[in-house]
């Protein structure tokens, strides 16, 4: 923490990394929600159908859950400078991946992929509470929260006038390929200019990464229960995705998936235990 004065118009010490949390988390706002003000374009170009579209609006978030979690944990263990920098990076990919689709599976798996950045929010909650007292850190979190999320309403505002200025049948992937620019280019800037903890403090780690630890059989029980609505909401994307739903992968790579979710939360059980 620093006892530096709370001034929104500064840019130096801890206001600094502010501004530069809350840009990153714009961004990727920004970027997970580039799709949503093209989509006429995308379907009309791809020739989807209606249920397709539907299909990529639901892996737009698919992955965010779980993906925060890992998120998480990834924060804890190797400091939001790093991690923030590295997801902004990382996630420019699927976003290029997405603006070259030439096919709905193409589209749906950069779609899917892309949810990963939507759990950009929790590294900068790591990030602002190393930087802020008590006093001072549910208003900079609330700075960084809601212009932040402005970046979904920004996409909406500024893509489709992006497509349009570019022109053509292909202007809207030039729109969303920009966004994965600014993505990349901002990864470098965040990590040249942000420190997980001000001069002098210590960045605690956590001993283990993973389970979650309880310290009762009855929060124990309720933790697995607790569990059960993200694997649930995994199943049900695979069911849409499989041959009952819009048949992107055959029913052997459906029930392989069941296996491995049903696998998985097996071993999140044990691990906890």
């Amino acid at each position: 923490m620093t006892a530096e004065k709370f001034n929104i118009f500064s840019f130096t010490g801890k206001m600094k990394i502010l501004h530069f949390s809350w840009i990153a988390f714009f961004i990727t706002f920004f970027v997970w929600f580039n799709h949503a003000p093209l989509l006429m374009a995308i379907a009309d170009s791809l020739g989807l159908e209606s249920s397709q579209v539907k299909t990529l609006l639901i892996l737009n978030v698919a992955l965010t859950i779980p993906a925060r979690v890992i998120i998480g944990m990834l924060t804890d263990k190797f400091g939001p400078r790093i991690v923030y920098s590295s997801l902004l990076a990382i996630c420019s990919i699927p976003c290029f991946m997405f603006a070259m689709a030439d096919t709905f599976t193409q589209a749906a798996i950069a779609r899917f992929m892309l949810g990963f950045i939507g759990a950009g929010f929790v590294i900068g909650i790591r990030l602002v509470s190393e930087w802020f007292p008590a006093k001072e850190l549910g208003t900079a979190e609330g700075i960084y929260g809601g212009w932040g999320n402005f970046g979904s309403a920004a996409a909406a505002f500024t893509l489709p006038v992006l497509a349009l200025a570019f022109g053509g049948e292909d202007g809207w992937r030039y729109a969303i390929g920009l966004t994965g620019v600014i993505s990349l280019l901002f990864s470098f800037v965040f990590y040249a200019n942000v420190t997980d903890t001000p001069k002098g403090s210590t960045y605690f780690k956590p001993k283990n990464i993973g389970a979650m630890e309880v310290t009762s059989k009855g929060d124990f029980f309720f933790l697995l229960v607790m569990k059960l609505p993200m694997y649930g909401a995994l199943a049900l994307l695979n069911w849409k995705l499989s041959p009952a739903g819009v048949s992107m992968y055959g029913e052997m790579a459906a029930n392989l998936i069941y296996v491995g979710l049903a696998a998985l939360y097996v071993y999140e059980v044990s691990h906890v235990w």
